[in-house]
């Protein structure tokens, strides 16, 4: 297995998404995610377009449309959006179970070769297919909150009231983009305000 270009940023892209919902902003447009990604625009919608034919993501148009998670993020994993661009996991076709193909080998039962790429076949499907696109975003948000680094998609100049309509709300846990706001920024805004103080106090 080998993770193609167009599969990286695939998966890079439903991060963004997903953690663009957690801040309170469940849809994003295309050029938001292609400067982030540093992306051509025209590549990045030919890898949406795949996404949303296989259900994971799903558009609006209009001045305030984009793109957003089709199904909830705990049923994406990175296992299945990785077999939908890329193709198999397995390094050979003969050990794939979703698309096994009998190889050049005379004797496949006593083959050695493929023996070991079970065993790899496996290892890989094990992580892939474990982990969804929240337990990623999970993670990534913590490593924000440990880093004291702001997260993308935090501050954006469109209001919020213009992209959401009232089946949009309230994002994803329930979190507002209030709430995200102050959990990142509350900790800078804190030592700030204790610097002034101090200051101040000389």
């Amino acid at each position: 297995m080998k993770l193609s270009k167009r599969g990286e940023y695939a998966l890079r892209a439903l991060i963004d998404l997903g953690i663009a919902s957690e801040l309170g902003w469940p849809m994003l447009q295309i050029s938001e995610l292609a400067s982030k990604e540093k992306l051509p625009v025209k590549f990045l919608e030919q890898i949406f377009t795949q996404l949303k034919t296989a259900g994971y993501v799903k558009s609006r148009r209009g001045k305030f449309g984009g793109y957003s998670l089709a199904r909830p993020m705990k049923q994406i994993k990175f296992g299945g959006v990785i077999r939908m661009i890329d193709g198999p996991l397995a390094p050979i076709r003969c050990v794939s179970q979703t698309s096994y193909a009998r190889c050049s080998c005379p004797d496949e039962i006593h083959c050695g070769l493929r023996m070991l790429m079970f065993d790899v076949r496996n290892a890989i499907s094990t992580v892939l297919d474990r982990f969804t696109l929240a337990d990623i975003v999970e993670i990534t948000l913590r490593k924000y909150r440990r880093d004291k680094v702001a997260p993308p998609f935090l501050r954006r100049s469109i209001p919020l009231g213009s992209i959401l309509t009232k089946e949009d709300e309230p994002p994803l846990h329930g979190r507002s983009r209030v709430e995200a706001l102050k959990q990142f920024s509350g900790s800078r805004g804190s030592q700030s305000h204790n610097g002034r103080a101090k200051k101040a106090a000389k």
